[in-house]
């Protein structure tokens, strides 16, 4: 099957700004410039959302062209999982990936979730992590950190769109789960009525921190409030899937 030469422009993608080595690559996808239609419209490279399985194939072949192999895809199921992705079939049930090897792409894939990605100063080391509240809560960011097994302060951190910390309303009970694992996480908290409202950036931030990693970059991005530009499962429900990917050459 092939796509006619069609291209994603330069504005259907997101290459991360951050200090990242020359060799290390990275590339966020938006929902624009693909084949699906509504409520997927148009670049959603989800397959388990109930979209048209030909037009998934067709955004991923999209996608394909600027890649150096087929990303490592995940099952992602909200836990601390973390695979080495070059040794690693594809769908394996994580929530995190990993490469010390060249040319292995590590992805994951959101809706409102949050995407981290990780490199060291040598670019040879990449992650990228799935971090929805209930993984990055339970230590997704620690997981992946600890089976890196380097120094920290020779990591750097994307964080990539997620709902941000005006859309992401929870309950008291989101907000227990963090306390008790770290009592800084209330700093991420606003009241809104008898729910929260949690900033997720600032919780990643925290973790990150924490481990020792200091050099953070992104996490401006809402992807509930910029339905032209992502997908959102918070405010649409039925919609398609970003994905966040890394690799070095």
């Amino acid at each position: 099957m092939k796509t006619a030469m069609r291209m994603l422009s330069k504005t259907d993608f997101i290459i991360p700004d951050w200090p990242a080595p020359a060799n290390v690559k990275a590339i966020q996808t938006t929902r624009n410039g693909g084949f699906s239609v509504a409520p997927y419209h148009s670049l959603n490279l989800g397959e388990h959302v109930q979209d048209d399985a030909l037009s998934v194939t067709k955004n991923r072949q999209l996608l394909r062209q600027y890649l150096p192999s087929e990303p490592v895809w995940l099952n992602q199921v909200h836990g601390i999982e973390v695979i080495d992705a070059a040794i690693s079939p594809c769908l394996e049930d994580a929530d995190a990936s990993f490469s010390t090897h060249k040319n292995v792409v590590c992805v994951t894939m959101t809706a409102d979730c949050l995407p981290v990605l990780l490199c060291n100063q040598e670019g040879t080391a990449v992650a990228a992590i799935h971090a929805g509240w209930r993984s990055l809560c339970d230590g997704v960011i620690e997981a992946t950190i600890k089976t890196l097994g380097m120094q920290s302060s020779d990591l750097m951190a994307w964080l990539g769109p997620a709902i941000g910390p005006k859309a992401f309303e929870v309950g008291h009970e989101v907000l227990l789960a963090f306390m008790t694992q770290d009592t800084q996480a209330e700093q991420a908290f606003s009241p809104v009525g008898n729910k929260w409202l949690a900033d997720l950036y600032l919780i990643a931030r925290q973790r990150l921190n924490k481990q020792g990693i200091t050099k953070i970059y992104g996490g401006g991005e809402c992807t509930y409030h910029n339905s032209d530009q992502y997908f959102s499962f918070r405010r649409d429900g039925i919609t398609g899937r970003m994905a966040t990917m890394i690799w070095f050459e």
